[in-house]
């Protein structure tokens, strides 16, 4: 049976997984939802919550970027995101945990805070992938896609504030430690850099990345400001991205 992931083109969890999938060199088809609508494809498929991504294979249902990296490793050995030493392990998973928990809701937080006050921009890539008539309802219903998306993620400008701060501290982090060695954990690529480079991806507009990124010139300037004065920081975790994607 072939290997369907459900997702969303924009989201940096979904990246993960699509990343993970092509570093093994897995084939494997996307089926690209819109936020909001696919709340009963996914229910149907997993029978409870609609987050993505969501990889379906030879019967199984595997919700979730940590849980289909795992699924991934242990049906497709080849190419182990995982080192074999158990502290190594132990390392990566404690990264990709903080990862999760931490770099990709603050950066979800802070971005959307700022695009969806730009609905021309933010509309083509919540739609990207998806029949070119999303693209029309969305801009039509945007309003209230606006107010179910801030309440949802709880976006305001507190919130965006904190989770700016947040990105900070880590961007600072994986910097330092991408500045003196390649990998965050050993001597391989594992779970953990690909988690930290995914989930930051979207400060640095990969072109491997399924969305239609905004010129420079239509960021929201206060984004514009921020990834000008971070730029330092932010190239070598892109530079990890480009040797390893």
């Amino acid at each position: 049976m072939a290997i369907k992931l459900y997702q969303f083109c924009i989201s940096h969890y979904c990246e993960k997984a699509r990343w993970a999938l092509d570093y093994k060199g897995i084939n494997y088809q996307t089926v690209n939802l819109l936020p909001g609508q696919h709340v009963n494809t996914i229910r149907k498929l997993t029978g409870a919550e609609s987050s993505v991504p969501v990889l379906e294979h030879d019967g199984q249902i595997i919700q979730g970027s940590g849980h289909i990296l795992d699924y991934l490793d242990k049906v497709f050995p080849d190419k182990p995101l995982l080192p074999a030493d158990p502290d190594l392990q132990a390392r990566v998973l404690e990264w990709e945990q903080k990862l999760d928990e931490q770099a990709g809701p603050a950066l979800r937080t802070w971005v959307y805070h700022y695009f969806l006050q730009r609905p021309k921009i933010v509309v083509p890539m919540l739609a990207a992938g998806t029949p070119f008539y999303n693209r029309i309802l969305l801009s039509l219903a945007f309003s209230r896609v606006d107010e179910i998306m801030r309440k949802w993620m709880k976006i305001n400008q507190k919130t965006a504030d904190t989770s700016q701060a947040t990105l900070e501290a880590l961007v600072k982090e994986l910097a330092e430690i991408y500045q003196h060695r390649p990998f965050l954990v050993g001597d391989q690529f594992t779970r953990a850099d690909l988690t930290a480079c995914s989930l930051l991806a979207p400060l640095f507009q990969p072109p491997e990345y399924p969305v239609p990124w905004p010129k420079p010139a239509k960021i929201p300037k206060p984004v514009q400001a921020w990834l000008s004065e971070w730029q330092t920081a932010i190239d070598p975790i892109a530079a990890v991205y480009r040797q390893n994607r």
